[in-house]
């Protein structure tokens, strides 16, 4: 963990046009389900969460925060500068991580949390805030190591939520046993047993650990590649 690398994401995600975008989002689902808890029930705005909020303003937040903290560095060959100092790559793949998981408990996790409590969910909305911090901390470091591979890190990173997570996943019951956010409601589930209960805690657990360690590391590795072979 790098302070210095920390702080440098952080302005970078704070000054591009993604950040309004990355308020917006859980801006428009907390609203969302304000609106339907005083125009209905809270059964009915609470759908809107595992729904809507879980499966896809999650994914898209934690996608926005880590295509913003390195994804532009990349593109326009500035990481290669970065990278000649003298800072262990690993290090600044974890600084940038740290960064985008702020930004994604903070305006992907917590507002469902916020949302949950507006509709009186009572435990479901502390296990549906525990699923999406769990599956927050893999998407996060998942879409950074996709960031540094491609240049189109969101589009491929959109492609993940969209056609494995979200369309084959509802196709194939077997999907659970490898989705970050089936993961994330396993864990949930402990504490509420009104979420989903997909696959074995201890499965979910540490996959969701692997993942998380493995996109880290696999980030800084490709930083220490694009070191060796100057590569933009």
């Amino acid at each position: 963990m790098n302070g210095t690398i920390a702080k440098l994401a952080l302005q970078a995600l704070l000054g591009r046009r993604r950040f309004y975008l990355l308020l917006a989002f859980p801006a428009l689902l907390v609203g969302l389900v304000g609106l339907v808890t005083a125009l209905t029930d809270g059964d009915a705005a609470y759908a809107i969460l595992p729904n809507l909020g879980y499966p896809l303003v999650l994914p898209l937040v934690a996608i926005l925060a880590a295509s913003s903290v390195l994804g532009p560095e990349v593109d326009d060959g500035s990481i290669v500068y970065l990278l000649a100092k003298p800072v262990n790559r690993y290090g600044v793949a974890t600084s940038k991580w740290v960064v985008a998981l702020g930004a994604t408990l903070a305006a992907g996790a917590l507002p469902i949390l916020v949302g949950a409590l507006m509709t009186g969910a009572g435990t479901r909305a502390t296990g549906l805030f525990v699923a999406a911090a769990v599956a927050g901390t893999a998407y996060s470091a998942l879409f950074l190591a996709i960031s540094a591979v491609t240049r189109h890190a969101v589009i491929a990173s959109l492609m993940f939520v969209l056609i494995w997570e979200g369309l084959l996943g509802n196709l194939f019951t077997g999907i659970a046993w490898l989705s970050i956010g089936q993961w994330g409601l396993r864990v949930g589930h402990g504490i509420s047993d009104r979420l989903p209960d997909p696959a074995n805690l201890g499965y979910a657990v540490v996959a969701s650990l692997v993942v998380t360690v493995a996109g880290v590391w696999f980030a800084g590795d490709r930083l220490r590649s694009f070191s060796l072979r100057g590569e933009d």
